[in-house]
């Protein structure tokens, strides 16, 4: 049996709190590239590795750069003068019994599949470098992790670390998350094409008054002048006003593109709907967390969770078994409101024996009445450990 420790949250919710911060990342941010080109590569290896050797080898690869490359945006359309460059680097098995496994070949596949589905704007052959920077793990963590995995045993944690979670979203969560997913959304792009992929929104909240910025990436070719830009701004920005409404009682007051200055002809467009053609560089691990937010004000780790091993990386793992564990406690158990969970490994231990497993709760009755019912969900999320990395190569879990 794990280590389970059950507690009370003995401190106003941050609902209830006089001020509130919460951060999203769009999918063309990027840091949000990045994670993306980690963890989509993380998918792929594991499952060639599986298909040449029956089981994910050991792997991480969650070292990733973006360089913004150098732009020139123009209404109807403008240039890319210097390309972006991307390093995926970090450590993967490349050759198993003498067989050389072309690692950094599918590094270069899977990033531009991913960035073609995602980035539509952004010309794969003349836009973007991709450079793989792929070599073998360290002797002793290899055999950390062979040490179980061809043995079919459970796995051992690669590193000590821990991992949070909590639950639920409050509504000023909800209108972040919600709010980029759905100017993001496909079938939202077809109407509106002008709206490139990279959009971070920030949630401030004070008292009951929420503000909302927004930072859009339009995209140039779209948009024919300085007018139609303004035009298609403030269509933006009603749609972005009733979508976060419908999601609180509070008031919400949404801002779009705050440092555009029209009457210098200074507006936030872009030739591919992202910043990193020239206004910003990006990274693995400096964007959302595995909950798809940044929420300083809530039980965060600083780990970067896109691209490690989907087996045994602690940093991986017990962050989403944590979510997991929080969302069933609080769906589950009627009494509960909120759940905080913290999972804390030691290397080379099994990862269904965490050091502690932290549960703090926040219920309307004596948690007393409930501590075994919350005991047996989190025995039952550590025991599934072994499992979790199905769910990473399903997708499962959004880790971008």
């Amino acid at each position: 049996m794990a280590n389970i420790q059950i507690g009370s949250l003995d401190f106003p919710k941050v609902s209830e709190q006089p001020v509130e911060i919460v951060e999203r990342k769009g999918v063309g941010h990027p840091d949000t590239i990045c994670d993306a080109l980690a963890e989509e590569l993380s998918i792929a290896l594991s499952e060639m590795y599986r298909a040449e050797c029956g089981a994910i080898m050991h792997h991480n690869v969650d070292k990733a750069l973006l360089i913004g490359g150098v732009a020139e945006p123009n209404f109807k359309g403008g240039r890319i003068i210097s390309p972006i460059e991307v390093y995926l680097t970090g450590r993967a098995i490349n050759e198993i019994n003498g067989k050389r496994l072309p690692v950094e070949e599918l590094a270069i596949e899977t990033a531009h599949k991913w960035l073609k589905e995602n980035i539509p704007n952004l010309d794969i052959a003349n836009h973007i470098i991709i450079y793989p920077k792929l070599k073998p793990g360290s002797k002793d963590l290899v055999e950390l992790f062979e040490r179980f995995q061809l043995k079919g045993e459970i796995p051992l944690a690669n590193d000590t670390s821990f991992g949070t979670g909590y639950a639920p979203f409050n509504d000023i969560e909800n209108i972040v998350y919600t709010l980029e997913r759905k100017l993001n959304d496909k079938e939202f792009k077809k109407e509106h094409p002008y709206v490139g992929e990279d959009i971070k929104i920030m949630g401030v909240r004070n008292g009951d008054s929420i503000r909302i910025t927004i930072a859009m990436a339009f995209v140039d070719k779209y948009v024919e002048n300085l007018d139609d830009y303004l035009d298609k701004k403030e269509k933006v920005l009603k749609i972005a006003n009733e979508i976060a409404q419908s999601l609180t009682d509070k008031e919400v007051n949404v801002f779009l593109n705050t440092a555009d200055e029209p009457q210098n002809n200074s507006v936030y467009i872009t030739v591919t709907g992202t910043s990193a053609e020239a206004g910003d560089d990006g990274q693995v691990g400096r964007g959302n967390r595995v909950n798809g937010l940044i929420t300083p004000y809530r039980p965060m780790s600083l780990e970067a969770a896109a691209g490690k091993n989907p087996v045994s990386h602690i940093g991986k793992i017990y962050n989403t078994a944590a979510m997991d564990m929080a969302e069933r406690i609080v769906n589950e158990i009627e009494e509960v409101e909120e759940a905080y969970v913290y999972l804390v490994s030691q290397i080379g231990k099994p990862i269904t024996e965490p050091q502690v497993c932290d549960v703090k709760l926040r219920a309307n009755k004596d948690i007393k009445g409930i501590e075994e019912v919350v005991r047996k969900i989190a025995q039952e999320e550590i025991d599934k450990l072994p499992e979790t990395w199905k769910k990473f190569l399903q997708r499962h879990f959004r880790l971008y």
